[in-house]
């Protein structure tokens, strides 16, 4: 059975065990962990208030789990110790193991060491000319 527009409204929860509203149709009150962050808050603990549905053909429904607006609390500082980790951890990233110098950029996943390192003496694509 194919799940419609139509069969993602129960607010009362009946069908799906909680609040299940169309895409793009949650009502006030209701956010994503996205949109409480864009405003400056987190869910605090809080349970899954609610979700949202969009249907799909082929992989099933996509879902996004809302959460109560007026819950939420507000995101903790970063504390200086937290700065200095994330510098510490972003560094980590910067580093090529090919030739252990500061990359300037964060390494591509694909590669795993710098540019220069993975095409040496001018190739740009890998295949010598």
């Amino acid at each position: 059975m194919r799940l419609t527009r139509a069969d993602c409204f129960d607010p009362t929860g009946e069908r799906f065990g909680i609040p299940t509203y169309p895409w793009r149709c949650a009502p006030d009150g209701y956010a994503t962990r996205r949109q409480l962050r864009a405003a400056g808050l987190r869910p605090g603990g809080q349970p899954v208030a609610a979700q949202c549905l969009r249907p799909r053909r082929r992989r099933g429904p996509l879902v996004a789990y809302l959460y109560r607006v007026d819950r939420a609390m507000p995101v903790r500082p970063m504390t200086p110790g937290r700065w200095r980790a994330l510098a510490k951890a972003n560094a980590a990233r910067r580093l090529c193991p090919g030739c252990g110098r500061d990359a300037g950029y964060v390494l591509p996943a694909a590669l795993g060491i710098c540019v220069p390192c993975a095409y040496p003496e001018g190739t740009s694509d890998g295949i010598a000319a």
